[in-house]
């Protein structure tokens, strides 16, 4: 399914806001209208696009490497937590 015009704004939203702080979520609120969670349950389907890689392969590939290295911390401190504390 190609990328609408929402989700090629949410990308380039994202290229220039790389980070995440206070400031970025004002601006989503401001620019798209987006609340942080449902933003980044958009960016999350979007990302898995591969019109998304089209649209902009270097943002897409980066992003992607960032929620796989977030996931292996997420498993790492799941298996370092005791079984009662999960």
């Amino acid at each position: 399914m190609p990328l609408s015009d929402r989700d090629r704004a949410v990308l380039d939203f994202e290229s220039q806001w790389p980070g995440h702080s206070g400031a970025k979520e004002e601006a989503l609120r401001a620019e798209l209208g987006l609340t942080p969670a449902r933003y980044y349950q958009l960016l999350g389907r979007i990302l898995d696009s591969a019109d998304a890689v089209s649209y902009d392969p270097v943002l897409v590939h980066r992003l992607r490497r960032l929620q796989v290295a977030q996931e292996r911390e997420r498993r790492s401190r799941a298996r370092i937590l005791p079984a009662s504390a999960r």
